[in-house]
């Protein structure tokens, strides 16, 4: 369904609680697909274990050798079907090589181990969807989800914080072609915004996007300013326009929006203590640019409880991605290939650098977190890839598939995508800049 009311609100400055959001952080390296091995080695069907190896009818007992049928030999002893090689024992499809055991895609291997969809290069080792990076299909998930209502509406505005209390129209419809899949809304939250303190209403927009069915993960960590948008139209733009000079000794001395500083301002504290500054965000870690569109830096909570009330016990999908992946909010398995295994909330891979960059700001104003420049991508030292990415099962794709996470601390959201997106202008100390 689709709605052509648009309505654009002043454009105004934010000299505080926003930033125009113009800019993001390029990811580093890290995590690149193709990792692994190649289908077809190490698990064949058949390798380890064909029917007849090992114990073949008449191989090590055949019925008369060693012994009178049922001697030793005879079918079922030493060697008939079923004992030491038949099919199912010893290496039945299914034992030692067949797809399922050893090497069915997702266990060990495509049919065949080592590389297969599933160990060493399947969603999730490696990175890529498939081996090598082939395309996951999203077709089918969530290609009929509408709604439309009304929102109370409830924060705080302007710099003076009045009070303002409305109540708005939301809507987003989310449709699929054979090869897209496209949104039409108007942008208004359909959930609460407590704690918000905005320096411009919230108001309607005109919000079409559109994005493949079918994402591949490629070779390239493509920068992004609005990394996708969640199931409610609300668009993801984690970065700000805010800057500081080498000299702020409070949030005082920095632009807010529009900034032509080097030192690019962080819009969330996440961990960091004690936080300087005030972008107005509400408890959804998002706030309203001048145009008045409401847009998330973090973890969309009150959405998420929307969409799930066991979002503490099973994951929530809440997004897609600008290269066609999900975006799911907070926590995912902690075996990434079991469906089965616990929930944990997933770790971002950013940690603030050892050492303040030169002519950066005191770290005695503003701890090291505060700004873009502050952060760093560690291979490793979290569940996520440079882009706040990893491959395994969900919920709407049990059978594994590449997809982003929002997290509690730095990124928040992804600063880049793996597949294929337009890119957005990088600018200068973005972490993992070349």
């Amino acid at each position: 369904m689709r709605f052509g009311s648009i309505i654009i609100l002043a454009v105004t400055l934010c000299l505080w609680g926003c930033g125009d959001d113009d800019s993001t952080s390029e990811s580093g390296a890290g995590g690149m697909t193709d990792t692994g091995g190649n289908t077809g080695a190490g698990g064949e069907p058949n390798a380890g274990g064909e029917a007849g190896v090992g114990g073949q009818p008449g191989a090590g007992g055949d019925p008369g050798t060693g012994g009178e049928p049922g001697t030793g030999g005879e079918p079922g002893a030493g060697g008939e079907p079923g004992a030491g090689g038949e099919p199912g024992a010893g290496g039945e499809p299914g034992a030692g090589g067949e797809p399922g055991a050893g090497g069915e895609p997702g266990a060990g291997g495509q049919p065949g181990t080592g590389g297969s969809a599933g160990a060493g290069g399947d969603p999730g080792a490696g990175g890529a969807p498939g081996a090598g990076g082939a395309a996951m299909g999203t077709a089918g998930v969530l290609c009929d989800l509408q709604a439309e209502g009304m929102q109370r509406l409830v924060y705080e505005q302007g710099r003076n914080r009045q009070a303002v209390d409305v109540t708005l129209p939301y809507r987003y419809a989310w449709t699929c072609s054979d090869t897209e899949r496209s949104l039409s809304g108007n942008g208004v939250p359909n959930h609460g915004v407590d704690g918000g303190q905005f320096a411009t209403p919230i108001g309607e927009q005109n919000i079409q996007s559109s994005v493949t069915l079918m994402p591949a993960v490629t070779g390239t960590l493509t920068s992004v300013r609005e990394p996708g948008y969640a199931l409610n139209g609300v668009k993801f733009e984690p970065g700000t326009a805010g800057t500081c000079p080498d000299d702020a000794a409070s949030d005082r001395d920095c632009a807010y929006a529009m900034g032509r500083d080097q030192w690019q301002m962080v819009a969330t504290p996440g961990e960091t203590s004690p936080w300087r500054f005030g972008f107005g965000v509400d408890e959804n870690d998002a706030h309203v640019q001048p145009n008045g569109q409401y847009h998330y830096h973090g973890d969309p909570l009150g959405l998420v409880a929307t969409l799930n009330p066991d979002f503490e016990t099973s994951m929530t999908l809440v997004g897609w991605a600008a290269d066609g992946f999900p975006i799911y909010s907070l926590r995912g398995h902690s075996d990434p290939q079991d469906a089965d295994s616990e929930l944990a909330e997933m770790r971002s891979s950013y940690r603030t650098v050892a050492a303040p960059a030169a002519g950066r700001p005191s770290v005695d104003d503003f701890a090291l977190g505060h700004f873009e420049q502050d952060w760093e991508y560690v291979e490793g030292s979290g569940d996520l890839d440079a882009c706040n990415g990893r491959v395994g099962v969900t919920p709407e794709f049990p059978q594994g598939i590449y997809h982003y996470y929002t997290t509690r601390t730095y990124p928040f959201v992804q600063r880049c995508v793996r597949g294929e997106a337009e890119a957005s202008p990088v600018r200068p100390g973005r972490p993992g800049r070349p």
